[in-house]
Parts: C-alpha cells; structure tokens; sequence
C-alpha cells in the first residue's frame, strides 16, 4: 500500500512539473541552387539559407509561479549543404588573418566545423516587469536591418544596408550579453537594451575594452504601422581601419493589406587612427501577397565616406510560393552596381571595382 502511494505521488509530482514547464526542439532547413556572376569569376554552388537562415534549436520554458518564468534558447546555425555547423566569435573582437608561419588565428579546416549554438544560446527570467537575458544574442543595432527588409538579410537579395556595413563583429549577434526587454503589455510600445563583454584583462593594454560595447532599441507597433529605432557603441583596438564604432539606424513599415512598403537607414561611424570613416545605407522595399505566395522588392545602397565614397546599388526582386504553412519554393534575382572604387559581388562570385555583379537564388525551405 505503501509503495502504491508512493508511486501516485511520484507520478503526481511528475505530471505538475510537466504543467509547469516544456522544452521544444525546432528548426529550418533551407537549400538553395546558386549562382553568382561578376566581371572576373562567376560561381554556381548549392548553398543554404537563401530564403531563411537554416537552424537547429531548442527551446523550452519553466513557470516559477506568481507571474515569473524561467527560460532557455540553445539555437544552431547549420550549414546543410555540406553539413557543417555555423561558427561563432567567443568575444566580440576581429579575428586577425591566419599567419602560417606562427599558426596565429588559425581557421577552421573544410569538413571540421562542429556544431555551435551561434544564433543564440540565452537563459532568461522574464515577469509583469519583463525579461533579463544573458548570453549570446542578437545585437539591438541589427534588428531593423532584417525586420524591415523584404528578404529578411538572406539571400542575394539581402540589404546592401548590411552587407556594406562597417559595424564589426556585432553586426548582427554578440556574445557574452546582459540583456533587458520591455514587458509586451506597454499599449505598442517596445524595446531592449544590451551590455555586451569582449572579457579582456583590465591591464591598461590599449586592448583592455576589445568587444565590449552596449545597444538599445525601442518602437512601436500598432495596427499597420511599426517603426523602431537603435543604437549601439563598440570598443575596438584603434587602427589605421578600425576602432570604436557606433552605429545608429531607424526603420519602418505600413501595411496597406494589398502591400506592405517598408524602409530603413543605416549609419556607421568608425574613429581611427587617422580620423572617423563614416558609411551610410538605406532600402526602400515591399512585400506583395499574391495567392499562396509573395512578390518580394527592394531597392537599397551603401555609401562608405573613406575618401573615394565607395558606392553599391542594389535591385533585388524575388518571390515565395508557399506548398505549406512550413514548406515553401522561392527564387530570387539581384543586380548590385558598383562605384567609387566598391567591389561588392553577388553569389560568391568576383568582381573588379566599379563592375556590377549579378545573383541568382532558386531554393526550397522547410521547417519544422
């Protein structure tokens, strides 16, 4: 009798925790036939990540009672072409070029690459007071790049606002982050801030603060509009090219019901040794639903103030039929023009300074 009461309480203690808490494995595995085009090399390739970036996570949340939760977001980049993981960067800062000679910043060797939680691996406490999250995350500063970009910064379509980017290695995540958001409840309102650490030794090297910076964003979103803000600073060692870098942009969307418009702006500046180099960008894009599927467009340009105002211009159209809610077909073509010295190429092609490079993407994505 004993044991029997025993084994209910067991099985009634596992049942409340399985009510309380849940974990979610979740992923996109997304293929694409490539093909890139430039004035000096041109490239075909099956690559991934054309339409969404292709991933494996887990997830999973505990409730703690009195409005409290606890949380965790272990989450893969994956390279399903070939197989590989995604790497990560463990503190913020350039990793220099491979010196063979020393074996100083040594790559990684083709076929070697483990899998990493790059995309993000956090641990969380959120409340009626929000959320505090710590680990590697998305950076604040990158947020209205992908949200306010017809193709999501994947693909050839992908911005030229980010790919003529000088924002460094926090471009888009940063590890060893404190973050804090804004509790969902504020009428539309939105917003995060972050602390990130590139851990250095505090000996008063001139490399001492190398990766650590902070960011914020806030927006509002309400019916068809939604429009944010952000802004980060980095420390990086000064150089000749590179040193603290700040980075402001804003973004917006309408959503007409038969179209979406949206656009954003971008500026980076970088102090150096020989004074600040400043890069703009900005897109102009939309999304038209057509049936199953959706016309993707935009229109965008980088322009870097380093003396010779190197320029690319980027026309990208593209559209997604969906077969399912969690499979879709798309395909995708895009032209960047390149002056003032830029080189920017397309499809991992390659390209002579003031050529124009051409991209194409054809792919399949499924997630689960």
């Amino acid at each position: 009798m004993k044991k029997s009461l025993v084994a209910l309480a067991v099985l009634a203690a596992a049942g409340a925790a399985s009510a309380q808490s849940s974990v979610t494995l979740f992923g996109i595995v997304d293929a694409t036939l490539q093909y890139g085009r430039g004035s000096i090399a041109n490239k075909t390739q099956l690559t991934n990540s054309g339409y969404n970036s292709s991933r494996l996570g887990f997830r999973g949340t505990e409730d703690l009672g009195g409005g409290m939760s606890a949380s965790f977001w272990l989450e893969a980049g994956l390279n399903n072409d070939d197989g590989q993981g995604a790497a990560t960067n463990s503190n913020n800062q350039v990793v220099g070029a491979f010196v063979p000679t020393t074996g100083a910043n040594a790559p990684v060797r083709a076929g070697t690459q483990g899998l990493t939680f790059n995309r993000r691996s956090t641990v969380s406490l959120a409340g009626g007071w929000g959320e505090l999250r710590l680990g590697r995350d998305y950076s604040p500063q990158f947020w209205n790049l992908t949200t306010f970009d017809p193709f999501g910064t994947n693909g050839v379509g992908t911005t030229q606002t980010l790919n003529g980017s000088a924002g460094g290695p926090v471009n888009v995540r940063a590890s060893n982050t404190i973050g804090y958001f804004l509790p969902g409840n504020l009428g539309g309102f939105y917003g995060q801030a972050q602390l990130y650490l590139g851990e250095n030794l505090k000996n008063g090297a001139a490399t001492e603060k190398d990766g650590n910076g902070a960011g914020f964003r806030v927006g509002y979103a309400a019916g068809p509009v939604n429009v944010a803000l952000a802004y980060s600073r980095t420390d990086y060692a000064t150089t000749a090219t590179g040193g603290q870098t700040t980075t402001f942009n804003v973004g917006g969307q309408w959503d007409f019901g038969v179209a979406k418009l949206m656009a954003h702006f971008n500026r980076d500046t970088v102090e150096t040794t020989a004074g600040d180099l400043d890069t703009n960008g900005w897109l102009i894009g939309t999304l038209v639903p057509v049936g199953a599927g959706e016309i993707r467009a935009s229109y965008s340009q980088s322009e870097a103030d380093f003396g010779t105002e190197a320029r690319g211009r980027k026309l990208a159209l593209g559209y997604v039929h969906n077969l399912s809610k969690r499979t879709a077909v798309y395909t995708t073509v895009a032209r960047v023009r390149n002056n003032g010295g830029a080189a920017f190429a397309l499809g991992g092609s390659s390209t002579g300074a003031n050529t124009n490079s051409t991209g194409f993407d054809l792919g399949v994505r499924h997630s689960f």
